[in-house]
C-alpha cells in the first residue's frame, strides 16, 4: 500500500510540475526589434550589399538568393538531423537557420537590415510534417554579425 502510495505522490508531482509555466521573456516592440536588425554605413550600396554576402557565407550560410536590384539577399545555415529522437519516436527533426538581409540606400548612407529565424521541421513515418520559425532576437547575434559587416566594408573600401 505505501508503494502505491509513493507511485501516486510521484506520479501527482510530476504531473503538477509539468503545469508550471516558465517565466516569460518581454516582448520587443516592433521599433526595438528594427533597431536591433539595422545599421546604417557610409559605404555604397554595392560595397554593402557584398559585404553582407561575404560576412553570410564567413559565417557558414549558403546564399539562396542575392540581387542587387532589389537589395534582398536570402541564405541558410547547414541542417543540423536529430537521427537519435527518430530511432525512439519515428519522427525525424531538422533544425537550421534561416537569414535575410535587406541593403538599400538612403540618403548618402547604405541601410543594412538582417533577420535571422530559427526553423525546426519534423515529419513522422507517417507522411505527418510540421514546421516551427522563431525569431532569433538575441541581440548579440546581431551585434556580431554587423561588427563582421562593418569590417568587411573597411576592407571593400580601401580605407
Amino acid at each position: 500500500m505505501m508503494r502505491i502510495r509513493s507511485v501516486s505522490l510521484l506520479f501527482m508531482a510530476a504531473l503538477l510540475g509539468g503545469c508550471v509555466m516558465a517565466p516569460m521573456e518581454p516582448e520587443m516592440t516592433p521599433v526595438e526589434i528594427q533597431s536591433m536588425q539595422t545599421r546604417s554605413y557610409d559605404a555604397q550600396l554595392d560595397i554593402a550589399f557584398r559585404s553582407v554576402v561575404s560576412v553570410f557565407q564567413d559565417l557558414g550560410y549558403t546564399i539562396q538568393n542575392a540581387d542587387i536590384n532589389s537589395g534582398l539577399i536570402t541564405a541558410e545555415s547547414a541542417a543540423n538531423s536529430n537521427s537519435t529522437f527518430a530511432f525512439f519516436t519515428g519522427t525525424t527533426r531538422v533544425e537550421q537557420t534561416r537569414a535575410t538581409a535587406f541593403v538599400e540606400r538612403i540618403g548618402e548612407r547604405s541601410s543594412i537590415r538582417l533577420n535571422f529565424v530559427r526553423t525546426e521541421q519534423s515529419s513522422s513515418e507517417t507522411g505527418q510534417t510540421d514546421r516551427q520559425d522563431t525569431p532569433v532576437l538575441d541581440a548579440s547575434i546581431y551585434q556580431n554579425a554587423f561588427e563582421r559587416i562593418e569590417n568587411a566594408i573597411f576592407i571593400r573600401s580601401g580605407n
